[in-house]
């Protein structure tokens, strides 16, 4: 155990807040919640089976990694140590696109508390109650320390790699018992390793599942190192030299303790309906509902303009001409081509036209992104719809949706979150649908103190 006193901070408050929480003290509700976030999140997970950057991974975690253990791969079922299921459990779910977000943080928790802590569960046989608890520890601190980063940290770092590290970290750290000193330590551990550029946007490059794989790996590493006396630096998030200091230029301590255990974040988190980058689905919806509402075609829209917030210019305006399969997903005019040709966004429209249809090609060159004040001001805590497009008649027509598909006030409810779950784990034959039906009865019955301890391996 630490000798050392850390000082009174954000980082502390958090590192107590996990420390102490206990099953019983997470509303029911919450629990329940999480449960449909886990069932999401293996859906995106077994997506991810046979794509070139989950193969890649996982070929360097087998030459480098055991060749059996106690921690399973859910894409190959094949088993390892928990360090190396967490990495390419990772980068499988989030692959794909589809794995859920939360709003005000601009991060996608699941893909890396879920893997990190599955994992480390195996390996410590640990209860679905404890699964549960230390998840949603892991999605209420790193939604925080998302927050607390703010907008200008996501213009340049992608916060799923930076924030989600400290997150795994604590979700872990949670999971292995550790009390607050301690996870202070492993907190500052996995802050140092904090990582994830959006560069990656411009050149088709797979960073973007190596910020997952990495962020859970190296999260769990930090709190086993933590669990063994490694120190980490106790003010990693508001020290001089720390994370705000070196990533951020609006950086606001008081998010890290917003209405800690009674304000649930874990809950404000929202699923993904459409296969591609969350920036794109405010507009998607948006024009969904005008196509459907003017009885609209593709060929009857001369020109799109989709009124945005700055962040989504950030990410998705680099994407101009996209030469994969994933980097069409951050772009806004084959999202929308999509839509407005297929009516749909998801896995099979992005596999079989994003690159290949010239009629979604010919929707995209007639769409652009300008910045709105108004959207703009209520990101990142509501991110707004608002499109105005001109018909080949010269008709003006808008279109606005407050609440996408999927965010906490219109969100999946849980016949459609098992149904999204399963056709994600059919598309490309990683789970039959019988086999995840089973694993969503699982998840279900976590917190019965009766049921099965393990939820991996099916």
């Amino acid at each position: 155990m630490h000798d050392r006193q850390a000082p009174q901070n954000g980082e502390v408050a958090l590192c107590r807040f996990v420390a102490d929480l206990q099953f019983a003290d997470i509303p029911p509700r919450v629990i329940q919640f999480t449960k449909g976030l886990l069932i999401d999140w293996l859906g995106s997970t077994l997506a991810g089976k046979g794509a070139p950057q989950v193969e890649a991974i996982e070929r360097f975690a087998h030459a480098m990694g055991p060749q059996d253990g106690p921690s399973t791969i859910v894409t190959s079922r094949r088993k390892t140590s928990p360090y190396f299921a967490a990495m390419v459990n990772a980068a499988a779910s989030h692959v794909v696109e589809q794995d859920d977000v939360h709003n005000g943080s601009v991060f996608h928790p699941a893909t890396v508390i879920f893997p990190a802590v599955l994992a480390v569960a195996e390996a410590e046989g640990k209860s679905g109650r404890d699964i549960l608890t230390a998840a949603i520890a892991g999605y209420e601190v790193g939604i925080r320390i998302g927050e607390f980063l703010g907008r200008s940290h996501y213009q340049v770092f992608h916060t799923t790699g930076t924030a989600g590290t400290l997150a795994a970290a604590m979700a872990v750290g949670k999971l292995l018992g550790l009390d607050a000193i301690t996870l202070n330590h492993a907190l500052g551990s996995a802050g140092t390793q904090a990582a994830g550029l959006w560069e990656f946007l411009r050149d088709a490059a797979d960073s973007k599942q190596l910020h997952t794989a990495k962020a859970a790996s190296d999260g769990l590493m930090a709190a086993y190192l933590a669990r063994d006396g490694f120190r980490g630096a106790t003010r990693i998030l508001e020290g001089k030299q720390g994370l705000a200091a070196g990533m951020s230029r609006d950086a606001d301590p008081s998010r890290l303790t917003d209405g800690l255990g009674t304000r649930w974040a874990t809950e404000e988190t929202s699923f993904k309906w459409h296969a591609a980058c969350r920036h794109t689905h405010p507009a998607a919806d948006a024009l969904q509902l005008l196509m459907q509402r003017e009885n609209l075609r593709a060929d009857d829209i001369a020109e799109v303009t989709c009124h945005v917030h700055q962040a989504a210019i950030d990410v998705l305006g680099p994407v101009t001409d996209p030469k994969t399969v994933h980097q069409a997903k951050f772009s806004m005019g084959t999202v929308l081509g999509l839509i407005a040709v297929h009516g749909v966004a998801d896995l099979d429209a992005f596999e079989r036209y994003a690159l290949t249809d010239p009629r979604v090609a010919a929707f995209r060159s007639k769409v652009r992104m300008v910045r709105d004040d108004e959207v703009d001001a209520l990101y990142p805590k509501r991110w707004v719809g608002k499109l105005t497009a001109t018909s080949t008649l010269g008709r003006t027509l808008e279109a606005r949706v407050d609440e996408p598909k999927g965010d906490p006030g219109n969100t999946l409810t849980p016949d459609e979150i098992e149904a999204k779950a399963i056709r994600l784990a059919q598309f490309r034959d990683g789970a039959s649908a019988d086999e995840m039906r089973s694993w969503i009865t699982r998840v279900c019955a976590l917190d019965d103190p009766n049921a099965p301890t393990a939820l991996l391996p099916l």
